[in-house]
């Protein structure tokens, strides 16, 4: 699309000139009255909907196509007079060297030297005396490079690939909407670069499908599946309460006696004590691994228990025993599942630097707790699609075994989206 003003003494005067320069199908985007005469702005080869593409917000504001020709002038205009300024620039800079310069300075800077050409395009060094350059070098870099952006910007409009200039624009407007979904910017920027044409709202619901594409999630629920599982995580991360919630969900659908607790948390004084009232609520075994009892004893003996769930030591690699209890899961010849336990509160490093801590205990999955504290979820799931991890169960809340859920990736991410409108309508009412 091409874009021009024309000035003129009356309004038939610059419809002729219009005719003239830009044929019958010009399209008259603007009018208005100026100083001395009439102002119109034309285009050839007019796209509404490109142009609301570029046009961004404002154009989806606009009612008509009259509103958004408007809009598009008006943003036209301001880019003429970005140039016009630097163009004023340019000359006092250039009156400026007459004044201070010599005259050997002006036979090596004359006009050719300092057009607008040579500023924004000519990379050449040329030598000039000391005083000069020293006054007038960062000013002058300064100005090639305005003009020369705003040259690009101008080339993009009137006819440098102004669709894939539009394109990249909604890839950034969608990069930053999926940041404040809680995503990181090397995955946001990922998804949103997979949009390539189409309105903002498209590129979002296809990043959408994407991510729900992306979140692993397990088919069976461990009660109906069966087997051994631990949870391992830092302190604090909800272990020993999930654990419980697994342990009450299982006994009203299976009773208690298939059932059986573990915990490997023999380094702090009391630490079980939690699991011990789980066991006696629910008449469940609990036993606990220490120096006279080995992991793999104790699962022999358990043998016969169609689900054993073992809580772990919320230990890090600085503490004493934490690689001792890794190394216990991992080289166990029982079958142990191990889950990371991922508290949704924790910031993106955070679950990235846990997850570091505990691969080395053949992670099978992981369990999201603290949903209902979080603010946006994007966080949490950007971390288990680019760990790769399947998310086997969150939990929202305290309530046992009610609080805890059977993931699904596409209810995740529906839940992930409606806790950002939640979030953005709480923003608008503080505001």
């Amino acid at each position: 699309m091409k874009v021009k003003r024309f000035f003129a003494k009356s309004m038939a005067e610059a419809l002729r000139q219009v005719r003239d320069q830009m044929g019958p199908d010009a399209v008259i985007l603007s009018n208005r009255r100026v100083d001395g005469g009439v102002e119109i702005v034309t285009a050839l080869d007019y796209d509404e909907n490109m142009a609301r593409q570029r046009l961004g917000d404002a154009a989806r504001e606009a009612t008509n196509g009259s509103r958004l020709a408007e809009l598009q002038a008006e943003q036209h205009r301001r880019l003429e007079d970005e140039l016009g300024r630097s163009r004023d620039r340019i000359r006092e800079v250039r009156e400026k060297r007459a004044a201070f310069g010599s005259a050997s300075v002006g036979g090596e800077f004359g006009d050719a030297g300092l057009s607008e050409e040579t500023l924004a395009n000519d990379d050449t060094v040329v030598e000039e005396p000391s005083t000069a350059r020293a006054a007038y070098s960062g000013e002058l870099a300064q100005m090639r490079a305005e003009i020369s952006s705003l040259r690009d910007l101008v080339s993009a409009r009137n006819g440098g690939e102004p669709e894939q200039t539009a394109v990249n624009a909604v890839q950034q407007r969608l990069s930053e909407k999926l940041q404040e979904f809680g995503l990181g910017l090397e995955l946001a920027n990922s998804l949103s670069r997979r949009h390539r044409a189409g309105r903002l709202e498209d590129g979002w619901k296809q990043s959408l499908k994407m991510l729900a594409a992306g979140v692993k999630t397990t088919r069976t629920e461990w009660s109906e599946e069966g087997g051994v599982y631990a949870l391992v995580g830092p302190t604090g991360s909800g272990k020993t309460t999930t654990i419980g919630k697994l342990a009450a969900h299982y006994v009203l659908r299976h009773g208690p006696d298939s059932l059986a607790l573990v915990t490997t948390d023999r380094y702090r004084v009391a630490a079980h004590e939690q699991l011990f009232v789980f066991g006696r609520i629910l008449n469940v075994p609990v036993r606990v691994v220490d120096e006279t009892h080995s992991l793999d004893d104790i699962l022999d003996e358990l043998s016969d228990r169609h689900l054993v769930l073992i809580d772990t030591a919320g230990l890090t690699s600085t503490d004493k025993g934490y690689e001792e209890q890794l190394m216990e899961l991992a080289r166990s010849h029982h079958r142990i599942r191990t889950h990371l336990v991922v508290s949704a509160t924790s910031q993106p490093r955070i679950m990235k630097s846990v997850w570091h801590c505990y691969k080395m205990a053949n992670l099978t999955g992981c369990v999201m707790t603290k949903i209902d504290e979080a603010l946006t979820l994007g966080e949490s799931l950007g971390f288990v699609m680019e760990t790769g991890l399947p998310v086997a169960y969150y939990t929202d809340g305290q309530k046992i075994p009610e609080d805890l859920h059977h993931a699904e990736s596409i209810p995740l991410v529906r839940l992930a989206v409606e806790r950002l409108k939640k979030l953005q309508q709480q923003q608008a009412v503080a505001v």
